[in-house]
């Protein structure tokens, strides 16, 4: 990448925090006073409060607007592709990293050892690097710029070799060498050695010589025994210490001396041997010095970069288009950064910031705005400077979509008030000052900020050099928004091509300010109609107005009357913006009757359709069970004549039942009771004269068929015979259906988009689960995102009697976006 040039320098500059520095840049008058008067530190501290680690912090707090056009677009779409990984829960894990600047410097140096805290901060940054990267590389493809932050991969023998050294209390193991583990062996067999035999002494002693409470402890290095000091029992030895009374000494028995010589002896070896590993590791460390710092500016590089993005979420924020010096200056649903963040902070405060919209075009230079106080000039100021501040320092201002924002090279604020009793400057003068330095230095690669701009002094004069001041700097084409009370001035943009006016609403009924911005149109300053709401006498405010000169009072009838047809056309287009709300809502509900009375058609023949057919069946049904009556009578009947009724009776339902089948379309089905005019088949069941039942199974050609009733195989005529209903199906014995009502167990658990006590319960729900369908292990797939559901997963778990262990998975599984768990007692 090439070197972004720096904003022109006025005074003050900073420079950027870990990594490559930030190029200088400076602001107007001496002690930067644009940059406290626009209180762009303030922003970038509130920013910063909310990166994940120090180093993270320090990097947003000494951002500094960028002056190459290149660098600012390029920083801003990195901001928007952060963003969107954010929305879409893809963001890679970025946490907190230790300055590791001193344990770098002593690993570069020949010959040094680094010490175990310095290992420490190492695998500290490793086990933030590692996964970062990994993040990184995953979205390459949807974020090509966030990706680029990914350093080369970082050998996994590094951390691997610190895993082996250190144990997860950052103390070194006995494994770390077979020196060590010798080493160490030998200082604990000396030292038991010593107690056993301190303690053996110690009890040999009597109450009177023994300190009270005493037991075996340690000074200057030496294992030792409380004695009395007026005990002339106490064992001949070495006196280590004594006490604070005096009354106790601590002595190192003569029969030890050389047990502690021993140890001693062993504690050098033990020291001499974890040097030796501490070297090797500085050995192995020192060639990877540059992956180190590489991977420490990654870290804090993204930490940056997300604490932006997370920035701009929160306060709506939308990417600009950034166009070269002296472009158009458009923003919309623009709001001042430290307003907004207020706002956001205390949801119960009911204050809303009003948003405002701004469009000067290339050929408009120069804004002016008036009115009368309180009523937001300042705030408004303010706000475009630092939007444009921040966006060429990376930062996405809180602005709305179709915001452009032209490149400055430097910039001039000249907002408050600049009374210097020590430099002997009045108001006035000090104001002066500010715009001689401007006139002076602005050009059209400038943006000029300028609060009440003539006043301090008497108001024609004030006037007159604010008129010059804002021609001057409009006929060379700088930026330049100022604002003022002098109505002389509000006539300036009629005279100077490039000067147009500007106004912040004021509701005349209530004589308090909208906060809303209108170009176009200067504004009223109201000091009358303020002095007359507030009860000033009325004689007064009549002699003040009459002592106005014509040309203001007509002014002001002028802004009166444009502010009242303003009125007027704004209540008008809120009608006809009414209107055509209540006829689309109209069109819609018209649109959507008809398309429900489309639906309700469609339902309704569907519906007629499915009567028709429960008619049916109900008519078939009705007539199956008029039938089955029927044959009922037939069984009990034993008259001739019954028979005949009972056949008029048979023949009255088939026929209906004949029709109800040609209704249906269903004319080619077999006759209810097997017989069609007469005609008898193999198969039929019929009836016989004596009243029973049977089956056909053969004819015989001469009128005559074979029926078996039972065993019995009878040759009958088939003039004496009668159609039989079928036999009815024996039921089947129902089937019984045993149903588990306990819910199913997952391998797998995905938690992501849930809160914390969500996920909780979630998570504790699939163990439960998991535990009675006796599984080993369980999957929760958190993500990786804010790290919020994570934590509280890993918390949960610790806990968790029924979790034997549980980590991150592989990477190739998820990595620290997925915790694998073994239960205990699975299998």
């Amino acid at each position: 990448m090439t070197a972004t040039p720096p904003l022109e320098t006025h005074g003050v500059s900073a420079q950027g925090g870990v990594g490559t520095p930030s190029p200088f840049w400076g602001m107007s008058g001496v002690g930067g006073k644009a940059e406290s008067a626009l209180e762009f530190s303030q922003v970038l501290a509130r920013i910063a409060a909310a990166a994940a680690g120090p180093l993270g912090r320090a990097r947003i707090a000494d951002r500094t607007p960028q002056g190459d056009l290149e660098v600012v677009r390029s920083e801003l779409a990195q901001v928007g592709e952060a963003m969107r990984l954010i929305e879409r829960g893809e963001q890679p894990a970025v946490g907190p990293v230790p300055d590791l600047t001193i344990t770098l410097g002593r690993l570069r140096l020949d010959g040094s050892v680094l010490e175990r805290e310095g290992f420490l901060l190492i695998r500290e940054l490793l086990s933030v690097a590692v996964p970062l990267r990994s993040g990184l590389v995953r979205v390459a493809d949807q974020a090509p710029a966030v990706a680029r932050l990914a350093v080369d991969p970082i050998d996994p023998a590094l951390q691997a070799r610190l895993d082996q050294v250190f144990d997860d209390e950052g103390e070194v193991r006995d494994s770390a060498s077979v020196g060590l583990k010798t080493a160490r062996r030998d200082v604990r067999d000396a030292r038991d050695r010593l107690l056993q035999k301190l303690n053996a002494l110690l009890q040999s002693l009597d109450a009177q010589t023994v300190a009270p409470g005493g037991s075996v402890t340690i000074r200057e290095g030496r294992y030792v025994l409380p004695v009395r000091r007026d005990s002339r029992r106490r064992p001949a030895g070495i006196v280590h210490d004594e006490s604070a009374s005096h009354g106790t000494l601590f002595v190192e028995p003569t029969a030890t001396i050389e047990l502690g010589n021993a140890l001693r002896s062993a504690v050098t070896k033990e020291a001499t041997e974890l040097l030796q590993v501490l070297r090797e590791c500085t050995s192995l460390f020192r060639v990877h010095v540059p992956t180190l710092a590489n991977a420490l500016e990654m870290c804090v590089a993204a930490d940056d970069l997300f604490t932006r993005a997370r920035y701009a979420l929160r306060v709506r924020g939308v990417v600009p288009t950034i166009e070269p010096a002296g472009g158009r200056l458009v923003i919309r649903e623009g709001r001042h950064p430290l307003l907004v963040e207020i706002d956001g902070a205390d949801a119960g405060n009911h204050r809303v910031v009003v948003p405002f919209d701004l469009e000067l075009h290339a050929d408009e230079h120069t804004l002016l705005i008036s009115g009368p106080n309180t009523g937001g000039k300042t705030v408004l100021i303010k706000a475009i400077g630092l939007c444009v501040l921040l966006a060429q320092a990376g930062i996405v201002p809180p602005v709305g979509k179709g915001t452009v924002l032209p490149l400055v090279a430097a910039v001039y604020a000249d907002i408050g008030d600049q009374q210097s009793i020590a430099a002997n400057l009045s108001t006035f003068s000090a104001h002066v000052a500010e715009l001689r330095v401007i006139l002076e230095e602005a050009n059209a690669a400038s943006l000029v900020l300028v609060d009440e701009i003539g006043s301090g002094t008497d108001p024609v004069e004030g006037a007159a050099l604010a008129a010059a001041t804002l021609a001057a700097l409009t006929a060379r084409g700088v930026r330049t928004v100022a604002s003022t009370h002098l109505g002389a001035l509000k006539s300036l943009a009629t005279e100077v091509p490039g000067i147009v006016n500007g106004s912040l609403q004021f509701d005349t009924e209530t004589l308090t300010p909208s906060y809303r911005f209108q170009k176009g149109i200067p504004g009223r300053s109201y000091g009358l109609a303020i002095a007359r709401r507030l009860g000033v006498n009325e004689d007064v405010l009549a002699d003040a107005d009459a002592r106005l000169p014509e040309v203001e009072r007509r002014l002001e009838a002028l802004l009166e009357q444009v502010e009242r047809r303003e009125r007027d056309l704004a209540m008008a287009q809120a009608a006809v913006d009414a209107g055509t709300r209540a006829l689309e809502g109209r069109q819609a509900e018209v649109i959507d009757r008809e398309q429900s009375v489309s639906a309700s058609e469609v339902e309704l023949t569907k519906r007629s359709r499915a009567l028709a057919q429960e008619a049916k069946q109900a008519a078939r049904n009705y007539l199956l069970d008029a039938r089955k009556t029927v044959e009922e009578a037939i069984a009990h009947a034993s008259t001739t004549r019954e028979d005949e009724s009972a056949t008029t009776a048979r023949r009255m339902v088939e026929q209906e039942v004949q029709a109800l089948q040609r209704e249906e379309g269903t004319e080619s089905s077999p006759p209810l009771f097997g017989l069609v005019a007469g005609k008898i088949d193999v198969g039929h069941r019929v009836r016989l004269a004596n009243g029973s039942t049977g089956k056909v199974i053969d004819q015989r050609g001469d009128g005559r068929v074979v029926v078996a009733v039972g065993a019995l195989k009878l040759v009958v005529s088939t003039a004496g015979l009668q159609p039989a209903p079928p036999e009815a199906p024996q039921p089947k014995a129902p089937k019984k259906i045993y149903t588990d009502n306990r819910p199913a167990a997952a391998h797998e658990i995905d938690l992501r988009g849930m809160r914390g006590d969500e996920a909780e319960t979630t998570m504790l729900a699939a163990l439960d689960a998991a535990l009675l369908a006796d599984y080993p292990a369980l999957n929760i797939i958190h993500g990786m995102g804010t790290g919020v559901v994570r934590e509280r997963v890993r918390q949960v778990l610790s806990h968790d009697p029924r979790v034997s262990h549980f980590a991150f998975a592989p990477h190739n599984q998820g990595g620290t976006g997925v915790t694998i768990v073994d239960l205990r007692g699975a299998g």
